[in-house]
């Protein structure tokens, strides 16, 4: 079977390690752990890998985050993938710093990249992991808080799981959905 995994960002060094990339960040660790490499392609840094006879395929769209059904669409089309058997990883605002919350589909919950997917591939039945990013800004500073960079403390709790999100992935990909949701929603570390 292909599994498809997108982890939302932004391209460019200015964006590298802003609250808004941690789907880009997750898959750079899964990516760590695993031995893989990720190498530019259309719409997309991809790497792949086999895991239990099904193939992994991570995909960290070049489109910029407010376009990202641009490339969620075409990678599933070239992949063939059923709509089932891909997960989106964003951050979330809406959660606490670190909380992680996995669901089989759902809305956007105001997420740019979201919006787009939903839009573009015309659906919202796509699994999906959230990352907490906390919302400690004022009002009407929302997108300089998702584009500015993690505090030190905020570093030190993204690190302390980095060993957790391969672990995720893999289990969806093996496992599936619904069990990699008992054994992961809600964790911290």
């Amino acid at each position: 079977m292909n599994f498809l995994i997108f982890g939302l960002g932004n391209i460019g060094d200015e964006y590298a390690k802003t609250r808004h990339n941690v789907g880009f960040m997750i898959l750079d660790a899964y990516a760590k752990a695993s031995n893989i490499v990720f190498k530019q392609e259309r719409y997309g840094f991809v790497a792949q890998r086999r895991l239990k006879g099904n193939n992994i395929t991570l995909v960290k769209p070049t489109t910029y985050m407010n376009l990202s059904g641009k490339s969620v669409r075409y990678w599933i089309q070239k992949k063939k993938t059923l709509i089932e058997n891909i997960l989106v990883i964003a951050d979330d605002i809406n959660l606490p710093m670190g909380e992680i919350r996995i669901k089989p589909k759902g809305g956007d919950g105001g997420h740019n990249g979201l919006v787009n997917i939903i839009e573009l591939i015309g659906t919202q039945q796509f699994a999906r992991m959230r990352y907490g990013v906390g919302n400690n800004f004022s009002k009407g500073r929302q997108v300089d808080y998702v584009l500015g960079e993690f505090e030190s403390e905020e570093i030190e709790i993204f690190e302390k799981q980095i060993e957790l999100f391969p672990k995720i992935i893999n289990s969806f990909a093996t496992v599936g959905l619904q069990r990699t949701m008992n054994l992961y929603n809600g964790r911290k570390s």
